[in-house]
């Protein structure tokens, strides 16, 4: 007598643009091998980030049911990101432009209302709904220091 294994949900985290997934990879890839069809997530998600910037990297986490069907989180975007788009830096080929050692030099400079601006964003996401809101503004200055941006009051 044969035992059937008991399949469970799939977890797939990707990072996308806002507005510009397409079957290509990265997305077809990872879909495609779990047995989703691609071009579904990617109609539903460009649908659901058009009030975004379009190339804002949204993470997003797809739950693959046994059946095939998913759904899918969407999360807010990095820290890090926020935090160079805010101060203005512009990343070049893997690297910020104009430093050779991130966190020792300084790229940019923010003032604390955008970290506390970046924190009400990340307090809206509910894993992080728990924490107050200083707490996320010490993690986000950790951050910032980081990355070499400067934080000015």
């Amino acid at each position: 007598m044969a035992k059937k294994a008991i399949q469970k949900n799939q977890i797939v985290k990707l990072i996308v643009g806002a507005g510009q997934a397409t079957p290509s990879p990265p997305v077809g890839p990872a879909l495609g091998s779990k047995g989703v069809k691609s071009m579904d997530f990617c109609k539903e998600f460009n649908a659901r980030t058009a009030h975004i910037a379009v190339g804002t990297p949204i993470p997003a986490r797809i739950t693959v049911r046994p059946d095939r069907s998913f759904t899918f989180d969407l999360r807010t975007p990095a820290t890090s990101w926020m935090l160079l788009n805010a101060a203005g830096v512009e990343k070049k080929k893997g690297k910020l432009k104009g430093t050779n050692n991130p966190g020792q030099e300084t790229v940019g400079k923010v003032s604390l209302k955008h970290v506390y601006e970046i924190a009400k964003i990340k307090h809206s996401e509910p894993r992080l709904a728990g924490l107050t809101l200083e707490s996320i503004v010490k993690c986000i200055l950790a951050q910032a220091k980081t990355v070499g941006i400067e934080v000015h009051p």
